[in-house]
């Protein structure tokens, strides 16, 4: 009796619920991501075509038509040959002036590159000469800064994603795709001189990397959250249906194998008491027909609750011992001075690199800083301002690596681990914190610990590297040949 109850009963109302506060949750929370995830592509689609729309509409189409016949004609591409080989742009510029097309290329690139630099998370802009849907190439006429003038006139192969789909006069809809550059949202404005002769396309991507990772974060915080509100109403009602059915049929079920009725023997004796019926149900009715069994039943519920309360004890010390330990697992991994990464953590995340790099991953450097004269701080003006100092010197480094993490790895040393945006900018970050740091170090007029200090070194993963060690050891010497050029300039101490 007690296990066809179990499994008519109980099981059945068990995955009854579980199916249908998964499916609902679920199902409720794909539709929001859904929702949500459609009108940020809206949204990002939208302002890409109207950028290209709207730089579009400022361009000299009659220059372009002219730069555009001049980029497709057997000379100059002959010459673009000769000046990528070479790597000399000024082969194009003199190809520019001669014909009289500078000056136009000039005004065109300086208004491209004002609107690249003025619009956010806007990745490229650029003027494209589209060929049909079977086209293999598509030829570039203008672009960025960061390219050189050779790569005017280039033919590039389509992207895979976009072959038979892409058109000059008809682009379609804002596309997101990803391919070699990432993630991104792109789209495309046809230009038409004053005869409706289509001259050439305005091409205008959005990064769309870090809208990407967020909403896969989304969509596991989302998953997660209706799997913890599926156990949630799941525990509740478990609990409820324990309660009124299952319980009261499992308490009858245990008695009824407890009772042992005896000739003249007592009520007490024959373990006979008289519940309150609880209601007038068939399992009431049945606690009425062996009502001698139910003072054993309560005992015996009274035993349950008693476990029930040791079990809830025991499980709340377990997740208090594992807050601790979750606790003290992030104090190590923070440097308690400065709030930044401690050693333990650059170790750690020096073990997760070196997966990375064995796995082929090349696009990182380090950054090693040592302040100067630390000691010196410590010895005149004591250990509370050279902590000060190091506070101080921190916040420099961390403002100026605001992408990439920092560790403080020694008293007077930190390292800092370079990738994504950061890398790509790193001559440029390095350049300015030299900048800083001997800016601060010049004001004679502040505090001795506000006089910042640091020598500093860089080194980038080569492609022979087995582990991040090596590229640390080689940013370590760079970093010690530049504190040497410092005790040369200035000394050892101030």
């Amino acid at each position: 009796m007690k296990s066809g109850t179990k499994s008519s009963i109980g099981l059945k109302l068990y995955v009854f619920i579980i199916v249908t506060v998964l499916a609902v949750g679920i199902g409720t929370a794909f539709l929001a991501y859904r929702i949500n995830a459609n009108q940020i592509d809206r949204y990002y689609k939208d302002v890409a075509l109207d950028t290209a729309v709207n730089f579009a509409s400022m361009l000299d189409v009659d220059y372009i038509a002219r730069l555009r016949e001049a980029a497709e004609s057997d000379e100059f591409q002959a010459l673009r040959d000769k000046a990528e080989k070479e790597d000399n742009e000024q082969l194009i510029e003199d190809y520019l002036v001669e014909h009289d097309l500078w000056e136009g290329y000039v005004k065109t690139r300086n208004a491209l590159q004002n609107y690249l630099d003025n619009m956010e998370s806007m990745k490229y802009l650029y003027i494209v000469a589209i060929g049909d849907k079977d086209a293999l190439y598509d030829m570039y006429l203008l672009d960025d800064y960061d390219n050189p003038l050779y790569e005017t006139g280039y033919y590039e192969e389509r992207e895979v994603e976009l072959r038979g789909v892409l058109d000059a006069r008809n682009p379609g809809d804002p596309m997101i795709s990803t391919g070699d550059w990432g993630w991104l949202c792109s789209a495309y404005a046809p230009v038409y001189d004053s005869d409706k002769n289509l001259v050439c396309n305005v091409g205008c991507d959005f990064e769309m990397n870090e809208v990407m990772a967020e909403r896969h974060r989304a969509l596991l915080y989302i998953i997660l959250a209706a799997i913890a509100l599926t156990c949630i109403v799941l525990a509740i009602a478990v609990v409820f249906i324990n309660r009124i059915v299952i319980r009261r049929v499992n308490r009858l079920s245990a008695e009824m194998n407890k009772f042992r009725p005896a000739v003249n023997a007592g009520y007490e004796e024959a373990g006979v008491v008289q519940l309150e019926s609880g209601g007038n149900d068939e399992i009431t009715r049945l606690y009425e027909g062996i009502h001698s069994m139910q003072i054993s039943i309560i005992d015996y519920l009274s035993d349950v609750d008693v476990l029930q309360r040791d079990v809830l004890r025991a499980a709340e010390d377990i997740r208090d011992r594992d807050e601790r330990i979750g606790q003290i697992t992030q104090e190590a991994y923070k440097d308690s001075l400065t709030g930044v990464g401690s050693k333990a953590a650059y170790v750690k995340k020096s073990d997760e690199l070196d997966e990375l790099i064995n796995s082929g991953e090349h696009d990182l450097a380090i950054v090693m800083v040592d302040l100067n004269d630390l000691k010196m701080i410590n010895d005149k003006h004591g250990h509370r301002n050279g902590d000060m100092y190091i506070k101080g010197s921190c916040r420099m480094i961390c403002e100026a690596f605001k992408h990439s993490p920092v560790y403080r790895i020694g008293g007077d040393e930190f390292v800092v681990i370079l990738q994504g945006q950061d890398y790509e900018n790193r001559h440029d970050i390095i350049e300015q914190i030299r900048a800083d740091f001997d800016r601060t170090y010049s004001d004679t007029n502040a505090e001795p610990w506000e006089r910042y200090a640091a020598s500093i070194g860089m080194a980038e993963l080569a492609s022979d590297d087995m582990s991040l060690d090596l590229v640390f050891k080689r940013a370590d010497r760079s970093m010690y040949e530049d504190k040497q050029r410092f005790k040369e300039k200035h000394g050892s101490y101030r």
